[in-house]
């Protein structure tokens, strides 16, 4: 199993708009501290699977060499996290999408001329798809309705991906996610910065402690960090076109 981190911005992205911050400057100038929006690539022996689909997919899909995707999942209804989707416009039809109901429903209202495959999934149960094992697990990311993680499994491998979510995620949650390879984490501010939607970079270490990970890379990373180079030193700070193999 091959893990690429396609995007590990947050919302806006680095550079945002109109800022000179130093973390800004570096991305504008070409270091690591450049982040396109969140997504996710996923590749085995038999394929690939999109983990999210945010607004900078074209470029992200070219810059890394992608033709063709066997599936897209979907952990929540936010626009930085699917809108990359109407990428595949005339590039590929009808192509294989997984979420809960409410996601799979929210988004698809957006984008039904894309004529995707729709495969609602539950919750807690794992499902089949290029020879891995998937399963959505709950988190909490208010106001987004039922937001997800991923677990993926390959024999006993088992990559956590934590989606958009704050740090108390639900027993029943962490007990599934236990004794990763590797976490995914949503981390998007220093524990400097007050933030109420996700977890700051001190939860996020924290939680990997908790669940007996053996590596954690941070990712949906905002501007607040200091440049990449420098931030890290001390952090594990994913970047665009990071690749991981399992």
């Amino acid at each position: 199993m091959k893990i690429t981190l396609l995007g590990t911005g947050d919302a806006p992205g680095t550079p945002v708009i109109g800022c000179t911050c130093p973390t800004c400057t570096d991305a504008q100038n070409g270091g690591r501290s450049k982040r396109t929006r969140f997504s996710i690539l996923v590749e085995s022996e038999k394929g690939k699977v999109l983990v999210d689909t945010g607004p900078d997919l074209r470029s992200q899909l070219l810059g890394n060499g992608v033709r063709h995707i066997d599936g897209v999942i979907w952990t929540h209804t936010h626009y930085d996290h699917f809108a990359g989707f109407a990428e595949f416009h005339r590039v590929q039809y009808n192509v294989d999408v997984y979420g809960i109901k409410e996601t799979l429903d929210y988004i698809l209202e957006y984008l039904h001329y894309m004529h995707p495959r729709r495969h609602e999934v539950k919750m807690y149960t794992p499902f089949l798809l290029i020879g891995l094992e998937f399963t959505l697990f709950e988190v909490v990311h208010p106001p987004a309705k039922r937001p997800v993680g991923v677990i993926i499994k390959e024999g006993q491998k088992k990559v956590v991906i934590t989606g958009d979510t704050q740090r108390n995620i639900s027993a029943r949650s962490l007990e599934l996610i236990v004794n990763p390879d590797i976490l995914i984490a949503d981390a998007i501010v220093p524990p400097t910065v007050e933030v109420k939607k996700h977890m700051n970079s001190e939860e996020a270490l924290d939680l990997a402690i908790e669940i007996r990970a053996k590596k954690v890379v941070f990712t949906h990373l905002s501007h607040y960090f200091a440049p990449h180079e420098i931030a890290s030193r001390e952090l594990p700070l994913g970047f665009d076109g990071m690749e991981i193999n399992i």
